[in-house]
């Protein structure tokens, strides 16, 4: 190897007996086995009951993500007030509680409402004590009924329209225009404000 000029002398390990430390997977159909029995295991164990907890539906973060719909990590006390369930109830039924959460719009909101509420309609709480039933509990022919163990899908991120014309409305208005002037609107309201009370403050002057 040649050298030129006044460079750093290269130190290249090249002998670093790499054999011993390369990082194998041959357990890997046996890690799949074992994760599989373990499901099962953990399934038969919780017997009729979900195998994963309700959770609400949420919008992704940013403006980038934002059009997705993923499982958020727990109802806001207000959904689960709308929906008739209490908090502590819905910790036993399988429902997760976030306290923190806080609803920013309705539409999300009514989304959730209306999931819990198409949870409790399919939900079947079985007693304790068949002879004692607590209320709550189901009764009757829903202790018959056949059970589903999968959590309800997540509502559609989008609801398509179907294709129509341009109405006239829509083709005058100016949507640029319109961000613009409630803008400025927002932006000088202090202002209009502080002009008003001036006003106000010199016509109750004039009137002494």
């Amino acid at each position: 190897m040649g050298f030129a000029h006044n460079n750093v002398l290269h130190q290249n390990h090249f002998r670093k007996d790499w054999q011993t430390r390369v990082r194998t997977w041959f357990d890997q159909p046996g890690r799949k086995l074992r994760r599989r029995t373990a499901r099962k295991a953990k399934a038969a164990k919780l017997g009729v009951r979900p195998l994963t907890l309700l959770r609400p539906a949420v919008r992704a973060q940013t403006v980038r993500y934002n059009r997705k719909v993923r499982e958020g990590r727990g109802f806001t006390l207000a959904e689960l007030k709308e929906a008739g369930i209490g908090k502590k109830e819905a910790r036993g039924v399988g429902i997760v509680v976030d306290h923190r959460r806080r609803n920013l719009s309705e539409e999300g909101k009514a989304v959730n409402v209306e999931r819990l509420k198409a949870y409790k309609a399919r939900l079947i709480v079985f007693p304790r004590n068949a002879k004692k039933p607590k209320t709550g509990d189901s009764t009757g022919e829903d202790l018959t009924a056949a059970t589903v163990r999968t959590t309800l899908p997540l509502p559609p991120a989008v609801i398509p329209e179907a294709p129509r014309k341009i109405t006239g409305e829509e083709r005058e208005f100016e949507a640029y225009r319109t961000l613009r002037n409630e803008r400025a609107t927002a932006r000088n309201e202090g202002k209009r404000k502080l002009r008003e009370a001036k006003k106000a403050e010199e016509e109750a002057n004039k009137k002494k």
